[in-house]
């Protein structure tokens, strides 16, 4: 490849990095890079100020990841606070159903609807000082005190449960046990899990960071291609 041809790839790499905060990687092994970070937007636009993941950027970059046929496999690399319920589950749904190897790594923190998303890879990682807060859906605004409201929340913790309770390790008892856990946080209700303690409770596989992320990942491609020699 000419001098030229690399200068040409790199400003275009710098360029989707700037625009969507995603990265396709390598020569021999496509790996695509999805960015998790600051706050899940859902529908309503957060301020200009706020770091943002949007899930109008990021459904459509899963659809192209799954569509592709030079992308092997994907890293999600997450630092999220959490955010918008739907939008956050509909990510982690999307990463699910991909049919191609996947890994996550969770950094800075993976807390409140980041959970799913850091379980819904193939293979987990979490590095030592990163954090996973667990908790109860959060009723925030003008609640209308009503029944249905509280069936309708009720419904939303127990899909946000299940999704985490099939795709790792962790039982439902014990997922309850820490959302309720109130002797942790002083002003609510939950769990905060860091680095080692997530992998013992089985919400993550391993301890490690974007070395070892990426050198599983490699892995799991390598045994798909024999797979399918």
């Amino acid at each position: 490849m000419s001098e030229d041809q690399n200068r040409e790839g790199q400003e275009s790499a710098e360029e989707q990095i700037e625009k969507t905060g995603q990265l396709t990687l390598g020569q021999e092994t496509k790996i695509h890079v999805l960015n998790i970070i600051g706050e899940i937007e859902g529908h309503e636009c957060l301020p200009s100020n706020s770091k943002t993941t949007k899930y109008e950027h990021v459904i459509p970059q899963l659809a192209m990841v799954e569509d592709s046929k030079e992308i092997q496999g994907l890293l999600v690399l997450i630092n999220t606070v959490g955010g918008d319920v739907e939008s956050g589950l509909a990510i982690a749904e999307m990463i699910a159903s991909i049919d191609k190897p996947s890994v996550s790594l969770v950094l800075g923190g993976s807390h409140s609807i980041g959970v799913p998303l850091a379980v819904s890879a193939d293979y987990s990682f979490i590095v030592p000082t990163g954090t996973m807060m667990i908790h109860p859906v959060r009723m925030t605004g003008l609640i209308i005190g009503v029944a249905q409201t509280f069936d309708y929340f009720q419904k939303i913790q127990d899909r946000i449960a299940g999704f985490i309770t099939s795709h790792c390790g962790i039982s439902e008892e014990r997922l309850l046990e820490l959302m309720l856990e109130t002797g942790e946080l002083t002003k609510d209700v939950g769990s905060v899990l860091v680095g080692e303690q997530a992998v013992e409770e089985k919400i993550i596989q391993e301890v490690g960071g974007i070395h070892q992320a990426f050198e599983k990942l490699k892995a799991m491609i390598g045994e798909r291609s024999k797979e399918e020699e």
